[in-house]
Parts: C-alpha cells; sequence; structure tokens
C-alpha cells in the first residue's frame, strides 16, 4: 500500500511534508527534502512527543506567553552538487521528473527525482528515509546516485542543524520562536559528528549524533551551530552511488539515561547498516499492522490505512513510557503549538480496543496533573479539577489571550479557555477505557481520582435558579467555539450550554455510581483523602437530576438564549465568500460578530449524540426530567445541520457519524468529507501545520464502532450494525481485554466473530434482540435484525 505523489509543485510542498512525516511514537519529522532549507515552501521539522518550551512576546501592546512544542535540530539536511556547481534543488535546478512515495506498510518515505545539468547530463536521486518503529531513538536515510551520461565529482555535505527556529505557522511568526539554546558540535569519531543544546527556559537538553557511511572518506567542518561532514563522489555513466545518513536522538525526558548526549554517541555507535535497520524497522510495522488490521473496500479504506498509519505514527506503542497527551495536530507540525486539547475524545475509543497501554499511558498523563487541575479551580473559588482547554508540559491552561484574525490582522481577545466540558472529556475517556480494557487496578485508583474531582467540580460550578427550580451553569464556552459571549455584553461566557450541563449530569452519575461499587477500604481511602461527605454527595445526586437544559421551537437550545439569536443569510455569504468555514473570521473582518447569530462552527449540541447511544442519551435526560424522543432529537439534528459552516474537521466526523445512525441518505457525504479533511486539506492550507489527528482517528472509530453499534460495556460486546450502502463490507481486528486478535466481519446482514484460542473466559456478544456466548478458538456467524422492523431506534451514534 502506498501514497504517492508526482510532479513538483511548490504550492502543495507543506501539504506534502505533514502527510508524508514518518514518526514512531517518540518522535517525528516531516517530510521535507533533504537538500532544501526551511523558506516561504519548505519546512522540515522534528517534533519530540512531550517536549515543550515557553517564552514571552510583546504583541499589540500585550505581554503574550506561549507553551510550543520544540523544533529541533534538523537531522536531515544532506545536499549535492557537481564539483564547482551551485547546490541542486527542485527551486534552483530543472527537474525532469520527482516523485515522493510513503510506503505504509514499511514505513519508508521514498523520492525520486532527475536533475537535468545541461548538455544532455542527468543526476537521478533516490531517497529513502525511515523513523525507525522498533528503536524509537534511531532514523536513516538513504541516498543513491546515478549519472545519466557524464562522469564528474558530486560534492555532498550532510549536517546536523541548530539553527532553527519555530516558524512553520505563519500567523505565529510575530512570536518568539527560537527555543534552542547553547548549541555545540562536535566530533565523535572519523564518520560521526554529534550536536548538543538545550531549551530556552524548560531546560530540556536534547543530543542528537548522525553517522555517515560510504565508499569514500568522510571529512568534518563543525561551525558553531551545525554538525557538518563532506565528501566527494566519483560518478560514472550508470553506476550508482550510496551514501547512508544514520541518526540517533535523546533528550533529559528520556527514561533510564543520564547524559543525552553520550546515549545519542553511543546508539549511533551500535547500531547496524541501513538494511539491518530496514528490516527490523518492517518488523515493527508488520506487528502493528496486525494488531490494527482494518479490511476496507475502495477508496475510502486506502484514506483509511493513510489516517491509520499517521495515528500509529504519532501514539505508538512507544508512548506507553512516555509523560505526554494526545497533541491535536500529530508530530507533524506547529499548529496549535502542539497542545493538548479534548481531542483525545475521538482518539482513544479506537486506541482502547487496540494499544490500551496507550490509552492508559495517556490518561496517567492526565492523573499528573489533576493537581494542577484543582489548583486551576480553586483559583476560581470551586472545589475539585478543572482540566485547561489547552495543555502542554505541567498541566496549567495554555490557552492564549490573544488570537489573530488574518483576515482582518487584527489580535483579538480569546475565550476558549471558558471551554470547560474538557473535564468532561477526560472523565468519558477513564469510564470507556476501564469498560474496554477490563482494568479493575486503574478504575479503583487513577480513575476514580479524577472522576470525583470533575464530579466535584460541576457540582460546585452549579448554582439554583429558584425561578426555574433548576441548577445552571453558567459562564461556559462550547463545543462550538463561535459562540463565546451574549450580543452586546461586557463578560465573556454562555449560560447553560446544553452540551456542558447534558456531560456535566453524566459524570455525576457516573462518579456515584463508581463510588458504590469502589471496595469499602478504597472508598474509605478516597473519601478521606478528598474530604467527601454525604452531604456533597448528597448534592451531587441532586445537581444530577436538576440541571437545566433549555429548549426553542422543539428543539434542543444550544444554550439559554439562542433561540432569540438572528438567523445568518447563509445565501448571501457563501455567495459572496465561497468558503464560509472561519465564518467567525469573515464577520470580525466585517466588523460583526458570529454572537448574534445562529451559526455553529462545528458539532455542539449533537455532540452528545456522538458520546452515547440512543437509550443513554435518553436516560440522561430523562433523569433531568426532559423526555428526549425520536421526532426531538431529529428536529434538532436537522435545526443545527442547517446552522453550521463546519469550520473544524471534526464537524463532518461528527455529523456523519450521528447521520450514518439514522440511516439518512446523506451520511455518505459527511463521511467523505471526514475522511478527505487532511488529504484534500478542506480547511485551506492547515494541514501543512499538521494533520487533525482527531479526525484521522475518528474516522477509524467510525468504521470501529459507529457503523458496528460497538459498545463495550457491562462485561459484554454489545453489536448494533448500521447499514450504509456505500460501505456494505468491512472487517477488523481488536483487543478485548484479554483476548488478543478478535476478527469481526460484517456484509450485507451478517455478522461473523473470530475469537483467537486462548485460556482466556468466552466472549459475551450482545445484538438488540439476543446474546451468544463465542468460545476462544471459535468462529460465530450471526444474522442480524431488520433496523427497519426495530421501532425506537434511536439516530444517534454509540458511545
Amino acid at each position: 500500500m502506498t501514497w504517492e505523489y508526482g510532479g513538483y509543485v511548490p504550492a502543495d510542498e507543506r501539504l506534502r511534508e505533514s502527510l508524508c512525516t514518518l514518526g514512531n511514537g517518540y518522535f517525528a519529522t516531516r517530510g521535507a527534502l533533504p537538500e532544501c532549507a526551511a523558506d516561504d515552501v519548505h519546512y522540515p521539522g522534528t517534533y519530540v512527543a512531550g517536549c515543550y518550551d515557553r517564552l514571552t512576546t510583546d504583541v499589540a501592546g500585550h505581554r503574550v506567553e506561549n507553551e510550543d512544542m520544540v523544533n529541533l535540530p534538523n537531522w536531515l539536511p544532506l545536499r549535492f552538487r557537481l564539483s564547482g556547481g551551485d547546490w541542486l534543488t527542485p527551486d534552483t535546478a530543472p527537474v525532469l521528473d520527482h516523485r515522493q512515495i510513503l510506503h505504509l506498510g514499511a514505513g519508508v518515505l521514498e523520492r525520486r527525482t532527475r536533475y537535468l545539468l545541461g548538455a544532455g547530463r542527468v543526476l537521478y536521486v533516490r531517497q529513502r528515509r525511515l523513523v525507525h518503529m522498533g528503536d524509537p531513538h534511531l532514523a536513516v536515510l538513504r541516498t543513491e546516485f546515478t549519472a545519466e551520461g557524464f562522469a564528474g565529482e558530486l560534492e555532498i555535505e550532510a549536517a546536523l542543524d541548530g539553527d532553527v527556529r519555530n516558524a512553520g505557522v505563519p500567523r505565529y511568526r510575530d512570536l518568539d520562536g527560537r527555543h534552542l539554546a547553547r548549541v555545540r558540535t562536535g566530533t565523535a569519531s572519523a564518520d560521526t559528528v554529534w550536536l548538543r543544546c538545550r531549551t530556552r527556559t524548560s531546560d530540556i537538553r536534547i543530543a542528537l549524533a548522525a553517522r555517515l557511511i560510504a565508499d569514500t572518506p568522510v571529512s568534518d567542518g563543525n561551525g558553531p551551530l551545525r554538525a557538518v561532514q563532506r565528501l566527494s563522489l566519483p560518478l560514472t555513466p550508470g553506476r550508482t552511488r550510496t551514501v547512508d545518513k544514520t541518526v540517533a536522538l535523546h533528550t533529559s525526558r528520556d527514561p533510564a539515561i543520564a547524559d543525552p548526549l553520550g546515549a545519542a554517541v553511543g546508539r549511533i555507535g551500535d547500531a547496524p547498516g541501513f538494511d539491518a535497520l530496514l528490516n527490523t524497522h518492517r518488523n515493527a510495522w508488520d506487528q502493528l499492522w496486525r494488531r490494527t488490521a482494518l479490511d476496507v473496500p475502495g477508496k475510502a479504506g486506502r484514506i483509511l490505512r493513510l489516517h491509520l498509519f499517521h495515528v500509529l505514527q504519532t501514539l505508538s506503542p512507544h508512548t506507553a513510557d512516555l509523560d505526554v497527551g494526545v497533541p491535536a495536530r500529530g508530530l507533524h507540525g506547529e499548529a496549535y503549538r502542539g497542545h493538548v486539547f479534548w481531542d483525545e475524545l475521538f482518539v482513544l475509543p479506537f486506541l482502547n480496543l487496540h494499544f490500551p497501554e496507550v490509552s492508559r499511558a495517556l490518561l496517567r498523563y492526565r492523573h499528573r496533573r489533576l493537581d494542577r487541575a484543582c489548583a486551576a479551580a480553586r483559583a476560581i473559588g470551586r472545589r475539585g479539577a478543572m482540566y485547561p482547554w489547552q495543555s502542554a508540559a505541567d498541566g496549567r491552561e495554555e490557552s492564549q489571550s490573544l488570537h489573530l484574525n488574518p483576515r482582518s490582522g487584527r489580535w483579538l481577545p480569546d475565550h476558549s479557555h471558558l471551554q470547560r466540558h474538557v473535564g468532561s472529556a477526560v472523565a468519558y475517556n477513564v469510564w470507556r477505557y476501564c469498560e474496554a480494557s477490563g482494568d479493575t487496578e486503574f478504575r479503583h485508583t487513577k480513575a476514580a481520582e479524577m472522576l470525583l474531582q470533575i464530579a466535584r467540580f460541576w457540582a460546585d460550578s452549579a448554582t439554583w435558579d429558584d425561578h426555574l427550580e433548576r441548577h445552571r451553569i453558567r459562564g461556559v464556552v462550547g463545543p462550538d467555539e463561535y459562540h463565546d459571549a451574549y450580543p452586546g455584553a461586557r463578560e465573556p461566557g454562555l449560560d447553560d450550554n446544553a452540551y456542558t450541563n447534558a456531560s456535566a449530569a453524566w459524570v455525576l452519575t457516573r462518579s456515584l455510581e463508581l463510588l458504590d461499587t469502589l471496595p469499602e477500604p478504597r472508598r474509605r481511602e478516597l473519601t478521606e483523602r478528598t474530604g467527601l461527605e454525604d452531604a456533597e454527595l448528597q448534592r451531587w445526586e441532586h445537581v444530577s437530576r436538576s440541571l437545566h437544559i433549555p429548549f426553542h421551537d422543539g428543539v434542543i437550545s444550544q444554550f439559554e438564549g439562542y433561540g432569540g439569536l438572528a438567523e445568518l443569510d447563509w445565501d448571501g455569504y457563501r455567495e459572496r465568500y465561497g468558503d464560509i468555514r472561519r465564518l467567525d473570521r469573515i464577520l470580525e473582518a466585517e466588523g460583526d460578530t458570529v454572537n448574534r447569530y445562529k451559526a455553529s462552527k462545528q458539532a455542539d449540541v449533537l455532540m452528545l449524540g456522538y458520546l452515547f447511544s440512543p437509550a443513554e442519551l435518553r436516560i440522561i435526560f430523562r433523569q433531568l426530567g426532559y423526555e428526549l424522543d425520536e421526532g426531538t432529537w431529529t428536529r434538532t439534528v436537522d435545526h443545527y445541520l442547517r446552522r453550521t459552516s463546519h469550520g473544524s474537521t471534526l464537524s463532518g466526523l461528527v455529523h456523519g457519524w450521528i447521520l450514518a445512525r439514522a440511516r439518512r441518505a446523506d451520511a455518505w457525504t459527511f463521511v467523505q468529507e471526514a475522511l478527505r479533511g487532511d488529504i484534500a486539506d478542506v480547511q485551506g492550507g492547515t494541514t501543512g501545520e499538521g494533520i487533525h489527528l482527531g479526525a484521522m482517528a475518528g474516522t477509524l472509530d467510525l468504521v470501529q464502532r459507529g457503523l458496528t453499534g460497538l459498545e463495550t460495556r457491562e462485561g459484554a460486546l454489545w453489536f448494533d450494525p448500521v447499514p450504509l450502502p456505500e460501505l456494505s463490507s468491512y472487517g477488523m481486528s481488536l483487543r478485548y481485554r484479554g483476548h488478543w486478535g478478535v476478527r469481526l466481519r460484517l456484509t450485507r446482514g451478517r455478522l461473523e466473530v473470530t475469537v483467537p484460542s486462548s485460556d482466556e473466559a468466552p466472549i459475551d456478544i450482545r445484538l438488540p434482540d439476543r446474546a451468544v456466548c463465542v468460545e476462544p478458538g471459535d468462529t460465530c456467524a450471526l444474522v442480524l435484525p431488520d433496523h427497519g422492523s426495530r421501532p425506537g431506534h434511536g439516530p444517534t451514534g454509540p458511545g
């Protein structure tokens, strides 16, 4: 399986670099050409998971502090020229042919370029690159040069370049991006050079060592910021000459090392040659592909495999050893500054059923920052844990206070830190992980601690309204993000965001349920440590049943007062601007504000239908004193469909999920939008700044859980498959509790489950009309019930 680009198109280079990124869960390097330096066309970047640094810049009269995932020294540089000539790049020399081939199965990026040198002379360059999936600290670049129609000397210069900065996102370029300091270079042996440096404020030590192997002598010419190796290759017509550059990377955040430089030099000294590294790298990838086997036919299957490739490069089994969260844009670029948002909500459900050890590690990242979340809550006068909308190194709120509207050129106040619902996302991920994995130890310890503190925050945030005779949560921002204040209001924030309130009620209910099921000694420990008393738990119970959910015109209101907002002239704006995904920027540039209109950037109320199964969503609303019948939900879906600009790649995913569950003919349109999000760069240039990891993982989960109706609860696998004509046959492999490689195959009206042989207990399978038990070593073929004949089947997706 390959992903291929033909021809050299400067305008497409950033997109290609992102989608040709290679990584292993520890670090990743963008797919930039090694002979090209960072400029307006190219942007080589290397990022280590969890490596952040904080800098402050004067912007528009304000001191703006930002913490960034650091662009590390560039290990790629390898440039070449005929002796005495100019360095060759596709921007400075004629190119007869240029191809980039991403070999997904092997995790290898190949490039083939034929440079025209004049007078019938052609230099053919072939490169293969890998970031080793077996040894997460190694990468290697093999370059082959073939002279066509001439003989001569080719000069080669390879380098480790410490003269880099964070400059991959144009709108951030006014901010200080010089994160590296105290750069030093040196020579370790006749063929090996090294570079070391530190981040400026986080003081993370970084070291790289590079070994250059060719059949001619290597010389070095190190400078203050670059470790350089040079050689000359005699070329003869038709003979291929090979140069291998192997690199090791370590930082002081790595476990079990004392000196990053010593570790990097030692690892390079022990590293085998290219062929051996390629073989072990392929073996590691083979194992990953077996564990995540996904058989979907056609173009959709091809895109899903690319998505899976990038998910595995960002969050691999190596991630289980790290203190990192889910970077919303992968390790593929600098958008969102490498921060951790709520995107794990779309990522962990997939990982839970393939790499539960990785899910656990990502949740431990949140648990390690629980004290910081509790401190944040205390700072605003609340008890419990208030997780930040944007998190990075230590869990403080990293949301910027200002953001730039590129359309107007104005720096504007940013109120996205009011998206308190991120705490519910953390709780949701904790609960679903425990259900899928059966990890009782985690459930009784770290999971319980996080859930209880998040629940405590929601109960403490709710205030009683005598007029409504209900609890309310005021001054928040919902997932929509367009609306951050009422029209004309002096203060930001909205009241009773339906998604926030309903998910808060769910967290409170699940937390009380967890407390009831804890072993008595553990329950006593938790209540003593947290100071939980019966009176507080009684308040949780009351709040969980009395939070206000606003309605208008027979549909769920996004927030209190939403029904009174003005209608937008959608057709007029589409006619004037074409692409109106970022409607908020368009209106602000016109001197208007999206706060005045019934217009959403992405799914908000409808996110409830993404998280919760039809039955569970009805239970949540019924517990709150509302009846959510199918007609009300259908009207709600239609209402927001007509008023959403889909300014987020997650929006198409959520809408596709919901509409597929409702068996709507337009579901496939949104599924295709989610699949195309990054490969077609539908956001207009943002993919070049980093992939959208949540959307990529979410499309995988759409097949894994959305179309199968798969839920993991009550110690069983529940299925309620959705017939989608465009995807009528597909299969996958799952890891469920102690069972490795459970195979599912769905075809028209039929579900086949194969459980591999083991000494584990049988798997309980639940369908809407029956239950079966599948023994290890057995295959069970089930005829599925007819959806159309079963009344009350809701239009939403499973949890």
